[in-house]
């Protein structure tokens, strides 16, 4: 089964091998970081799914949260 655990943890690592691409140089290989980029695409929604998390309404509330930030000093 999909657990929660086990599809952060697979995001975790395919988010890191995402940076293994930068490890060493200024950038990727285009076919490499889109590939990689999907994976970490695919885990974060198998995970929001599984938690039933609608991931829409959470980056529209995060957007809406981050908007009144200030940035200053960070």
């Amino acid at each position: 089964p999909q657990l929660p655990r086990n599809l952060a943890a697979s995001l975790a690592i395919e988010a890191a091998e995402v940076l293994e691409l930068y490890q060493w140089r200024e950038s990727a290989d285009p076919a490499k970081l889109a590939d990689e980029l999907a994976d970490v695409a695919l885990y974060l929604l198998q995970l929001a799914s599984v938690t039933d998390i609608d991931l829409e309404a959470a980056i529209l509330e995060k957007l809406r949260r981050n908007y009144g930030r200030s940035w200053a000093g960070h």
